[in-house]
């Protein structure tokens, strides 16, 4: 088979084959040679077309031959196979003969089908262009039709609109102020004309308009729309269109004015006449667009000029007074305009400053109040015809309502030319940061009187998201304002805290502290977000106070030491520290009737702390005051209260423990108490420790035994002296003449008086209440078991007088009378048991036990 691999190839041409035998050359050409797998298969080609003709000629019919015969064999070998594939073709071209048949059928079909459709078409074709024709004619016509009669209804409306404005003027220029009603109904009607004139012209203009945009045209199919002929074409119409855009103009220039006078006398009915005027021309969602664009820039533009330094100057300049040539005076040198003024000028700049804000504090009122009036009225306004709200109409165009859009604005402005003008003129930063109060009570009269229009609200307990969102603007000046009022508060601690800790700050540095606090609120105080900011920043100031102070208290064992002739260093030093506390507090504790709730509720907190801190100073003062007075009134047990009054000594005096009270009280007061400046609490204090003496020394003569008829006598005197004592006592500390005398202690007095002639009374009469009134009823057991042999509680436990009387005052009366009785019942088993005749002495165990009921019922009741 490789010999006939040649002539098997898919591009053997014969022809080539024989030119290359007959020229003795090589087929295929080297440049038309197939690649080949093997070089013997190359080789042999090439030796096969290098042959003579007749070798060639002799091999290609052997190779015929050679051929023919395999077919022979081929045949032979499948005959069969053969002779029925040509059985099948022969029934094969039977069947063919059948669908050809089928096909000539199916052409014929067609071809009547085609008679019988397309020819029909073609017709129908031609005869809906001509109703196409014919719709498009009628719409022309239709249309033509509708435009004309708009048109001459459009004159006569926009005679009727001259008219009127014609009778108008005659009426305002003629009749009196008897006819104004009717002058007023002719408005009305030509507000009524206008707005029926800008109806006509509305549709008049959608009829000229391309077909697409018409309304009327909606349920038109696409083809039709765009087949549309527009009316400009006709000529009819064309001649009208001069016309239009004259009473267009005129409507037009109509709405506008009747807007700004709407706007300017804020009267609803016109401005609602020109919205709906407005809404016929289908520019409602424009008009009002435009109208808060001029609102806005008008603001903007009187935003700009109050901070304009240009002007400013020229206005300083021109209320400058001016200055005549004399001798005596130089001639005044005018420079050029000055962006910045001098040490001379400050003043007359900062009025016309202040003027110019003024100024523009009542234009933003005067635009905001029209926007306002503006929202109303398309809020409140429908078209009679689509019953579209003429807010939801503008709102196409509009990114938010009105007023909302106004107020972003107006933020901005303000925000941008307060920075700008802060960071480009030291001047207007100095005066508008220091003068900040008065910029907030522009803001005031600016909500004040835009507040009856709108419904924005600034109040202390409720304040507006727009008054808030405005007020932002001012957040650089009022950033500078609160550091300026925190610097004044530092100040004045700062000063007051100069002297370190050898000289700690006293009474007349608190006042002034707790002034300046409350000067910087008073300041602040018609604006309830910047008196709030303020006290923020006063609470931090009063907590670096209360840091300060507590290193400085002196906490040694010398601080509250009552003894040597004078205080100690130690006790003044926290001394001035009370008295600075204190006299702050005092003031600032009183912002609680000065202020709103939620001002003082900033404060509150660190207030108390100044309290808390002032009572951690005196409370240990307090005690060691308490401890001196109980240890010298505990001396009186050391005193023999049963012997006899020695006659050499004279008859009423006061006992030693009563001298060194005295003395010990009258030191309390000049060295001690005399040393702290704390109002009225400085009373409560001095009368506390009244209180505590009394009490103390009532318990202490109550428990006194043995006690004889001297020493009841001696006691009787002792009491005299103390009443001299706590007289002097009080009176030399206070400063008033209120409550300067034992009355106003109350009822530790009241048992102090009633104890000497609770010693003289019978013993029947100690359980009557009405012999023993003002005393508790623990003195009167107290003094029933000293007449009797039944030990006293403290003895009974083993407790030391100055034991029993601490344990006494840190519990209540109802467990003292419960210790009482204890010992009452404890005695009575013990001589039961020991075997004691008691007889003697149960008179006493039944008085203290009638009086042990009393107390009790009288709780009870």
């Amino acid at each position: 088979m490789a010999d006939y691999a040649l002539f098997a190839s898919p591009d053997f041409d014969p022809n080539e084959y024989a030119n290359a035998i007959l020229a003795a050359d090589t087929y295929p050409p080297s440049d038309l040679k197939p690649k080949s797998s093997t070089l013997s298969k190359s080789s042999a080609q090439d030796s096969i077309a290098k042959e003579d003709i007749s070798v060639a000629i002799s091999k290609l019919t052997f190779g015929i031959e050679d051929v023919s015969k395999q077919i022979r064999s081929l045949v032979t070998a499948h005959h069969e196979d053969l002779l029925t594939q040509a059985s099948n073709a022969n029934a094969l071209s039977g069947t063919l003969s059948s669908v050809r048949s089928g096909l000539s059928d199916l052409d014929l079909s067609v071809e009547k089908l085609r008679v019988k459709v397309h020819v029909p078409y073609e017709t129908l074709q031609s005869l809906v262009t001509r109703l196409q024709h014919f719709h498009q004619a009628s719409d022309v016509l239709r249309r033509t039709s509708r435009f004309v009669i708009l048109a001459r209804r459009l004159q006569l409306q926009m005679n009727e609109v001259q008219g009127n404005k014609t009778a108008v003027r005659g009426v305002i220029d003629d009749l009196a102020s008897a006819t104004l009603v009717h002058g007023k109904d002719i408005e009305d009607e030509k507000e009524r004309a206008i707005a029926k004139a800008a109806l006509t012209i509305a549709e008049l203009a959608g009829l000229l308009s391309s077909p697409d945009s018409q309304d009327e045209d909606t349920t038109k199919s696409p083809n039709e729309l765009r087949n549309a002929i527009p009316l400009r074409s006709v000529r009819v119409v064309a001649a009208h269109e001069s016309f239009i855009e004259e009473a267009r103009a005129v409507i037009t220039a109509e709405m506008e004015n009747m807007v700004l006078n709407g706007l300017s006398t804020l009267n609803q009915t016109k401005l609602a006449s020109s919205l709906q005027t407005a809404y016929n021309l289908r520019v409602l969602p424009t008009l009002v667009q435009s109208l808060l664009f001029d609102l806005s820039q008008a603001v903007e533009d009187r935003i700009r000029g109050a901070f304009d330094l240009n002007k400013i100057s020229r206005d300083a300049s021109s209320k400058e007074t001016p200055v005549t040539n004399s001798p005596q005076t130089p001639q005044m040198y005018r420079s050029r305009v000055r962006t910045e003024p001098t040490n001379v000028t400050a003043p007359q700049w900062s009025a016309v400053l202040w003027s110019r804000l003024e100024a523009m504090f009542q234009e933003m009122a005067d635009c905001c109040i029209k926007v306002y009036a503006l929202e109303k009225v398309l809020k409140m306004k429908k078209d009679t015809a689509t019953h579209v709200v003429f807010l939801d109409e503008a709102m196409k165009v509009l990114e938010n309502k009105p007023s909302a859009t106004f107020w972003m604005s107006l933020s901005r402005s303000l925000q941008k030319h307060f920075q700008d003008s802060s960071k480009g003129s030291s001047f207007l930063q100095q005066t508008l940061a220091a003068g900040y109060p008065r910029l907030l009570r522009l803001f005031h009269d600016f909500f004040g009187k835009i507040a009856v229009h709108t419904d924005t609200i600034y109040s202390d307990t409720y304040q507006s998201p727009e008054t808030v969102l405005l007020l932002r603007s001012l957040s650089t000046l009022e950033s500078q304002y609160l550091s300026r009022s925190t610097n004044k508060i530092n100040e004045a601690v700062g000063q007051a805290f100069s002297g370190g800790a050898r000289i700690p700050p006293g009474a007349s540095e608190g006042v002034n502290v707790a002034r300046i606090v409350v000067n910087e609120l008073d300041a602040a105080r018609f604006d309830p977000m910047l008196v709030r900011a303020i006290a923020k920043n006063a609470a931090l100031c009063l907590e670096g106070i209360l840091s300060r102070i507590d290193g400085m208290v002196s906490r040694e064992r010398s601080a509250v030491s009552l003894s040597g002739p004078s205080a100690s260093p130690q006790l003044i030093h926290n001394a001035n520290l009370a008295n600075f506390l204190y006299q702050a507090w005092d003031r600032l504790i009183k912002l609680a009737d000065e202020h709103a709730a939620t001002v003082f509720n900033i404060l509150q907190p660190s207030i108390q702390k100044i309290y808390k801190a002032f009572e951690h100073i005196i409370d240990p003062v307090t005690v060691a005051i308490r401890r001196e007075v109980g240890a010298a009134i505990a001396k009186l047990h050391r005193h023999d209260f049963s012997k006899s009054v020695d006659p050499n000594a004279g008859m009423g005096g006061s006992s030693l423990y009563m001298v060194e009270l005295t003395e010990k009280l009258s030191f309390i007061k000049g060295e001690v108490v005399a040393r702290y400046s704390i109002g009225d609490h400085g009373r409560m204090w001095v009368l506390s420790v009244v209180r505590y003496a009394i009490r103390t020394f009532v318990l202490h003569i109550s428990i006194a035994s043995p006690l004889g008829e001297s020493g009841k006598l001696q006691m009787a005197s002792d009491m005299t002296g103390l009443e001299f004592g706590l007289n002097a006592f009080i009176a030399d500390n206070t400063q008033n003449k209120r409550g300067g005398n034992l009355e106003s202690v109350g009822e530790e007095y009241r048992a102090l008086r009633a104890m000497r002639p609770l010693f003289f009374l019978e013993n029947r009469e100690l359980a009557s209440s009405s012999h023993t009134a003002g005393l508790p009823p623990l003195i009167v057991l107290h003094h029933i078991l000293v007449r009797s042999p039944i030990p006293l509680p403290h003895k009974l436990h083993g407790w030391q007088e100055a034991e029993y009387v601490r344990w006494v005052d840190e519990h209540s009366e109802e467990e003292s009378w419960t210790l009482v009785e204890g010992g009452l019942t404890h005695w009575e088993k013990v001589s039961e048991t020991e075997g004691k005749d008691i007889r003697d002495a149960m008179e006493y165990v039944e008085l203290a036990r009638t009086v042990l009921r009393n107390a009790q019922s009288g709780l009870i009741t």
